[in-house]
């Protein structure tokens, strides 16, 4: 979405239960600074959810090539920003992704599109991780993926223990990168900077 997409049903809705968040919180959503918040909030949230309008699977399918390259293909340090569904709080960071083709490739700005559709929804990073490993392996059937987030949480930075330089990683992979030396390579690759 931008700013020139329509919006999903229920806007008006989701507004109107932002405002009673606000007056619960002991606003008053009629200040000047408040009035139209409520909308603001709704509109945002919107967009920071609309993954779940969109099907990765197709994102990958719309532009697969028939390629006999079967060597790693990497698309490192793509960013993203999530909402973590504990607290609705965000959390950012980057993704690795690596696979293996077996006959078959998709445009690369497609695995940063993946990416984006599983992180605008309210996630956890561990299902995310699985979620974009799983997508690229059901839809291309490579010999292998392997996908890495590394991330920081709001969650931990604003409230609770309250660290701010926590960095979280999680990992997932499959077929070839059952094997450390094909994962060695690959982490190697992707923190040579």
């Amino acid at each position: 979405m931008n700013s020139e997409t329509e919006y999903r049903d229920g806007l008006d809705r989701l507004a109107s239960h932002y405002r009673s968040v606000l007056e619960l919180l002991g606003e008053d959503p009629e200040r000047e600074g408040l009035q139209k918040t409520p909308m603001r909030v709704a509109k945002a949230m919107q967009v920071l959810t609309r993954g779940y309008e969109m099907d990765a699977h197709k994102v990958l399918t719309d532009a697969l090539f028939k390629e006999d390259y079967s060597q790693m293909v990497i698309v490192k340090d793509i960013d993203f920003f999530s909402l973590c569904e504990h607290h609705i709080l965000p959390f950012y960071g980057k993704v690795h992704v690596a696979y293996i083709p077996n006959g078959y490739i998709t445009g690369l700005s497609k695995i940063a599109r993946v990416v984006d559709i599983f992180s605008h929804r309210l996630q956890v990073q561990e299902r995310m991780t699985l979620q974009i490993k799983e997508c690229i392996e059901q839809t291309l059937h490579p010999l292998g993926v392997m996908v890495v987030v590394e991330a920081k949480h709001m969650c931990m930075q604003m409230r609770g223990v309250e660290k701010q330089n926590s960095v979280t990683t999680t990992s997932d992979f499959s077929g070839a990168f059952n094997q450390a030396k094909t994962r060695q390579e690959f982490m190697n690759l992707i923190h040579n900077r």
